[in-house]
C-alpha cells in the first residue's frame, strides 16, 4: 500500500533509474536498449549485476502495458530457463496498491528447483521487497 497517486507509483516502477537506484547492493546497470528513463511497451532493457559473486546479464522486454493498471517484463536471454514479472496497480481511497506477480524457472531440471527452495526464492523476493520499498519512499516523497 503506497500513500501516493497510482500514476507516480506505475512510473516510478517502471524507471530505469530508481530500478539501478534500489539494486545498487547487486551493483545492477542498464547496459544496452533502454538505459535510463521511462521503459514502456516492446522496450527491452540488459541488466548488469553481480549475484552470488557472478556478474550475469539479464535482457527482459516489456510484453504487456496498459498505463497506469498494468505492465510485464520478460526474459528475453539471461541465465533463467524462463522469467516473467508482472506489475500491477489499483487505486483505494487515494492510496494505491501495488503488487508483483513474479514467476520464474531455473535451468538444470532437478537441480534448478532445489536451488529455488534453498535459497533463489528467498533471495528473488527480497530483491523486489528492496526494490518496492525504494518506490514506496519515492512515491509518497513526491505526493
Amino acid at each position: 500500500m503506497i500513500n501516493a497517486p497510482i500514476e507516480v507509483c506505475f512510473d516510478l516502477a517502471r524507471s530505469i533509474d530508481l530500478h539501478m537506484e534500489s539494486t545498487k547492493q547487486t551493483g545492477e546497470k542498464a547496459i544496452a536498449g533502454k538505459v535510463s528513463g521511462l521503459i514502456g511497451l516492446g522496450e527491452t532493457v540488459a541488466w548488469q549485476a553481480k549475484h552470488f559473486g557472478i556478474r550475469q546479464t539479464l535482457t527482459s522486454k516489456i510484453t504487456r502495458f496498459e498505463y497506469p493498471n498494468y505492465f510485464t517484463d520478460e526474459m528475453v536471454s539471461g541465465a533463467f530457463k524462463s522469467f516473467r514479472h508482472d506489475d500491477l496497480f489499483s487505486s483505494v481511497d487515494g492510496q494505491t496498491i501495488m503488487k508483483d506477480v513474479f514467476d520464474f524457472e531455473s535451468p538444470l531440471g532437478m537441480l534448478g528447483k532445489l536451488a529455488n527452495f534453498i535459497f533463489l526464492t528467498r533471495y528473488m523476493r527480497n530483491l523486489l521487497e528492496i526494490r518496492n520499498k525504494v518506490i514506496k519512499e519515492a512515491a509518497e516523497a513526491t505526493s
